[in-house]
Order: C-alpha cells, then structure tokens, then sequence
C-alpha cells in the first residue's frame, strides 16, 4: 500500500494510497488551488519559505450534497441559527453557484487549504442532476476543486459500476452521452470506500485512503460509509458487495497511513449524530464536551483510534460542531454541515511539521450559512444554464395544483402531509384489480426528499406542481409493489418502525388514507405501536386475514428495517412512484381547485 505519483486531470501531482485500484482503474484527485500567500504565522523559526515549525492547515468540508446544485426551495433551503441576542433566525442557503462562491473566499490567502466532503453527493437528486446521472454534480464539484469524499450509501444507488463511471468518466450504458461537445470525464477527486469489498475478493471496492501533501505537509484521509448500508439501498444497488464496521475499518487503516509516515489523519464518515439544537452555530460541547449530540456517531467517535484527528460527517443531515472525547479521554473534533450545500464547515489544523502531527488542543472549527447574498460563480452559474436548457422541456411541464406548502423533508412531525398524499397516490394508483388491488399503501419517510413550494420556482405561477419538483420529491423512480401480506405481517411490519434497527432510529411509515392506530411514546420498544388501536377503514387488522399493500420495490425488499415486508407474496410490479404520483396530481387537482395540505391525522401519538 505504499503512495505512488500519478498525475490527475488537471495536470496537478498527488499522493494516493489504496488498493482499490485494480477494481476501479487509477484514482486521481486533485491538490487545492489555494493562494500563494501564506498567513499562518510561522513558529520556532523559519526554513526560508516564510514559515517554520507550526502552520495552519485550513480544512473546508461539507456532506450529503444530493446533487442540488440550484438553491433548494421551501424549507430545505434554509438553515437557522442563534443571533447574539437569543433569538433564532432563519437563512435562505444553497446553490451550487454561492457555495462555489464562499469556498473560493474562505481559501483566499490560505497556502495549505484542502476542501474534503463526507458522502451522499450524488443520489436523491433533483432532476436538474438526477435526469443526467449526476454528470452535473460532479463536473460542479470538479469545479469546486473538491479534493476528496468518502461514498455514502446513495452513491451506491445505481450499483457499483455506476459509481465507477461517476469516478472515471464515460457514457452512461443506456442513456447514452448527454451533450455533443463533451464526454463526461468523471470525477478529479478520489472516492474513498475503505469498509467495502468485493465479497468474492474480498479486496477494497475503492481506494480505501488518500494523503493529500504539499511543500512537506501531509494529511491522510480514510472514508467510510455507514455499515448499515444494505439496509437503506435495493438490493441490486450494494449487490456482491460488503460492508464492514467503520470503527474497524478505520482504526486499520489509520495504523496503515502511520506505518507510511503519516501522523496526521482525517476520517471522511458517511454516518451522523442527532444534535440537541437544529441551530447550526450552537454549542454542541454544553453542558461537556460532547453533550449535546447524541445518535451513532457518538459511539463511533469514542472507539476511534486516538491517531485519527478529526472525524468529518454526515448522513443524518444534521449540523455540528462538537468535540467528542477520543479512547484516551482527549477531545477530538466531529463535524457535520447539515445537507444541499447549506453549510460548510471550515477547520483549522495546526500542524507541526517537526512531529508531522495535529496539534489537536490548537484545532479550530465553524459551521458556516452558504448565503445568497454573495456573487454567484459565473463557471457555476454557465454550467447549471447548460443542463436547465437541455432539462427545459422535461422539468417544467406542469402536473397538478396545490393550495399551499406541503411539506415533506421539512416537516419534523412523525406523519408528514406530503407523506399522506404520496401514500394516498400508491392507494389510488394501484388499488383497481388490474393495477394489484391494493387496500392500503405504506411509503418510508427517507424516500420523501422534499416539499411541494406553493410559489413558484420559475415562470409557472404560483401552486402549481411542474415535474421537475415532483421529482425532486421522489427522484429515486423505484417501481411499485403489491403484495400479500398477512395481518399479522402487517402489524409486525409497523411495530418494527420502533424496534428492531430501528429501536434507537425510529422509521415511521407514512400511510394511506383508512389505516390509523395510536403510537404511544410513554412506552418502550415494539409497544409503542398499540396493537389493538390498528384499524383499517374502522375495522381492527385481523392477523389471520390477508391484505393486498402497496410500496416501492424498496420497502418490498424490507429496505429501512422493515424485513416483514418483504414476507409478501403474489407480488404484481406497477408503475414508478413518480408516474404513480403525478397521475394522482393531475387526476384529483385543477387551477380552480388545488389540493389542499392533508390533515395528517392518521397516526395519533401520545407523549
């Protein structure tokens, strides 16, 4: 696993360890572009380059992208934060064009800037990315000067050898090349996989670590993804693949960069934490360090071997700023920039080049609002111009009418109004017999990606659903399931939102109109559900009685914890979710009477 010299699209020399190579082709990445001035003070003398033992490593990060390269609309473009007078006050942020914008400022006068990300990039994407496999995405955070990420488990959304094509570059195998003047190159920037393998080989799905070095300066990175990730993508997405324990996998491969000479070291994890504020600027580390987040990045970070330095984060979309305390009780940073590019965070690693190591008690850190208030970067702006023509014709075709905001991603409540209208669409799409004669519909909540905005997002007029928002929605086009299942399975199935995987992480399914029972938060595990308040249109689910349900393809598969689904039998595959949900908006709404935000009273909870 010793570094070897290559040299990357740009003509820029790196240093990569892996050994995924052979899997995947050489990997390349990309040295930053910083300033050629230096403004870390140097310390204990100087060596003739006008700095000396200690300097300032700027590290800009940021996580779970999802391809929104255009300002994300409704709540899930804005983030909050607490002023100097107590109160909370909401940001618009986001868009490809001003977080290119605020990471070109932040590195201004930096000589040592690195700009590393932590997964989910690229899936889940609006259709200004998702139609064209994310080659947008990627050609923006080319652009960027992204330097390196770790995958996160919507990377793997379209299998493996997609996500090597978003590495290398190429046509897509079906859709063909996109735009005549260009081949899509793929990715400057190494994704980094050390916890997935091959499960006939066993070797590294992709380069496992990353030493970016400059002028002497060496910073290792290890990626991982949650280890979870089988059980939040279809089957065919994680097929013939492993995935490991990020603690493991880690602690092994830091040992690894130490034995290659290098001390300092960075972990790039696609796995979260659950913070006490949805402030971006509070203070994670009250009332100790540590205390206010919670979830499974805490008990990651306190095994995580002591010679990685910094822990950066994502996946659960949240942001922090927090300083979770290492195996040998010294604090270590653990950061997160929420998601859509609202956030970047930016550290500062005081690196000595005497011991080649972090100098962790002089580590600095900020999450910082992607505001809207600064110029937008032209090359973004050329670049995301380029797909919304060739997107135009698609995107903007109108497919039904809504009275107000209905929230969805932006919600916070257990049952989501849009979650209610798209498993109502399911029902409606797909209870005719020859559609599968489906009684009820059950939708994960981490498939509902976004909210339908009341105002309009272009020219056309305020409360109307164009198709590009709708799939913004539901950009992942699973194919609708109808099964049978018994009504025991089904009672299991939603006992399972909050037990199982799911007994720390509750999942709640959002349902279809008729089926209602009571979540019941005073108590524990699997008897929160009450089994007995279970009632489909008033009547109580008999377990012995087979029911026709309907779902994507991935909660058919038991995706999101919820392995009695996956008990159905006599399955009929329908339609898309999208095809299904916009033939319910074109079919039950008008200019004159829009859909109304539904009540969503089907779940009652007790707390």
């Amino acid at each position: 696993m010793a570094g070897t010299r290559k040299q990357n699209k740009a003509g820029r020399r790196i240093l990569a360890a892996g050994a995924g190579l052979a899997t995947l082709g050489a990997l390349v990445a990309a040295m930053p572009a910083g300033a050629a001035q230096d403004t870390a003070a140097g310390q204990g003398g100087t060596n003739g380059k006008g700095w000396g033992r200690m300097v300032d490593v700027q590290l800009l990060s940021f996580n779970d992208l999802h391809g929104n390269l255009e300002p994300p609309a409704g709540s899930s473009g804005q983030v909050s934060r607490v002023k100097a007078d107590g109160t909370t006050e909401k940001i618009d942020a986001g868009g490809a064009e001003y977080l290119a914008t605020h990471l070109r400022q932040a590195r201004q006068g930096k000589r040592f800037s690195i700009t590393a990300a932590a997964g989910d990039l690229v899936g889940a994407s609006p259709l200004l990315s998702g139609l064209f496999h994310d080659e947008p995405t990627i050609d923006a955070l080319n652009g960027m000067d992204l330097d390196v990420t770790s995958v996160g488990n919507h990377e793997f959304d379209e299998g493996a050898v997609e996500l090597a094509r978003m590495q290398r570059g190429g046509c897509h195998p079906t859709a063909g090349c996109f735009t005549a003047d260009k081949k899509f190159g793929g990715a400057d920037f190494p994704y980094l996989a050390a916890n997935v393998t091959e499960e006939k080989t066993g070797k590294p799905l992709l380069d496992p670590t990353f030493v970016w070095e400059k002028e002497g300066v060496k910073i290792g990175f290890i990626g991982v993804t949650l280890e979870g990730t089988p059980n939040i993508v279809t089957a065919e997405g994680v097929k013939g693949l492993k995935f490991g324990n990020e603690v493991e996998t880690i602690n092994k491969y830091a040992k690894i960069l130490e034995r290659q000479g290098v001390k300092s070291i960075v972990a790039l994890i696609h796995e979260g934490g659950l913070p006490a504020s949805a402030n971006y600027n509070y203070d994670c580390d009250s009332p100790a360090a540590g205390g206010g987040i919670s979830g499974p990045i805490t008990e990651i970070a306190k095994h995580v071997d002591p010679q990685v330095d910094a822990l950066v984060t994502g996946h659960t979309h949240n942001a922090y700023v927090c300083t979770i305390p290492d195996p040998a009780g010294k604090p270590r940073l653990v950061t997160s920039a929420a998601s859509f590019g609202r956030l970047y965070t930016d550290t500062t690693l005081t690196y000595d080049r005497a011991t080649g190591d972090i100098v962790r008690t002089a580590v600095d850190s900020a999450n910082h609002a992607v505001t809207r208030d600064v110029p937008k970067a032209q090359d973004m702006t050329r670049l995301i111009g380029k797909w919304q023509e060739l997107a135009a014709p698609i995107a903007n075709r109108p497919q039904g009418w809504i009275a107000a905001d209905i929230n969805g991603r932006g919600s916070t409540a257990y049952e989501k109004p849009l979650g209610d209208m798209i498993a109502d669409a399911q029902l409606e799409g797909l209870a005719p017999a020859d559609k599968g004669g489906a009684q009820v519909a059950l939708m994960n909540p981490g498939g509902i990606r976004s909210d339908l905005v009341y105002k309009a997002s272009g020219a056309e007029g305020d409360g109307v659903v164009t198709y590009g928002e709708s799939f913004t929605v539901q950009p992942f086009t699973n194919m609708m399931n109808v099964v049978d299942l018994s009504g025991a399975n089904l009672i299991q199935a939603l006992k399972q939102q909050v037990s199982g995987s799911n007994l720390n992480e509750i999942k709640i399914l959002q349902v279809s109109k008729g089926l209602t029972y009571t979540l019941d938060l005073t108590k524990s595990g699997a008897d929160r559900v009450v089994t007995d308040s279970i009632k489909l249109n008033g009547a109580a689910i008999d377990p012995s009685k087979t029911y026709r349900v309907a779902m994507n393809e991935f909660l058919a598969g038991g995706g999101d914890g919820f392995p009695a689904l996956a008990a159905g039998t006599n399955k009929l595959v329908g339609a898309s979710d999208l095809d299904v949900f916009n033939a319910y908006l074109a079919a039950n709404s008008s200019a004159s009477a829009p859909l109304a935000v539904p009540a969503a009273d089907r779940i009652t909870v007790v707390r």
